[in-house]
């Protein structure tokens, strides 16, 4: 499955492109303190197997794919109850409107949906920052937005790099800060824009 974008960096993808494009084109990693905190509070549900909780059936870090989309990856959890699945993965952060997470969720659901031939109603994210977790509805509009941000980090593997996003927040938590270089870019980016109005030929 080589030719298959893998869900996390659908996460990336939709995060930052520039990151998915240094982490998934040119492959740059490094860690952060978000990262190695994320790591840290996945450790006990890295492990692969299925757990009986009463009447359902945990079934943790589950390998999905899509030949239809194109995208493959490890689900975090997917809760097996009479009649019903649940996709399930955890983060580390806040209980927000992460997009960036919806979309990863969304695609893990179309992965079993298209291996199971059923339809799949809902997932949950654990967010560990608030120990709660968010229900997200994979309505018609969140899977169309998937499926485009799928094929927009597919299409963007084949074109330059792109430039970095104007949102210092993000950028400050990126643990790709030192490569990606975002405020310095900018900064020549807007300086050589000024200096093109400027010229009078």
């Amino acid at each position: 499955m080589e030719d298959y974008l893998p869900l996390a960096y659908l996460n990336a993808w939709e995060y930052c492109p520039r990151r998915f494009y240094l982490e998934y084109v040119l492959g740059e990693m490094a860690d952060n303190e978000h990262i190695i905190l994320g790591r840290h509070l996945h450790r006990n549900i890295n492990q692969e197997g299925v757990i009986q909780a009463e009447d359902m059936l945990i079934h943790q870090q589950q390998w999905v794919w899509s030949d239809r989309l194109l995208v493959s990856g490890v689900i975090d959890a997917v809760e097996e109850q009479p009649g019903q699945l649940v996709p399930l993965e955890y983060k580390k952060g806040k209980m927000a409107r992460h997009l960036s997470d919806h979309f990863q969720l969304c695609a893990a659901a179309l992965c079993l949906e298209e291996r199971l031939g059923r339809e799949i109603a809902y997932g949950e994210i654990f967010y560990h920052a608030n120990r709660r977790r968010q229900q997200v509805r994979f309505t018609p509009e969140l899977r169309a937005a998937t499926e485009a941000a799928i094929a927009q980090a597919r299409a963007a593997v084949y074109q330059f790099m792109p430039a970095p996003i104007q949102h210092r927040k993000k950028c400050q938590a990126c643990s790709l800060q030192a490569i990606c270089l975002p405020f310095e870019v900018n900064q020549l980016r807007s300086e050589k824009n000024v200096s093109t109005l400027c010229d009078p030929t």
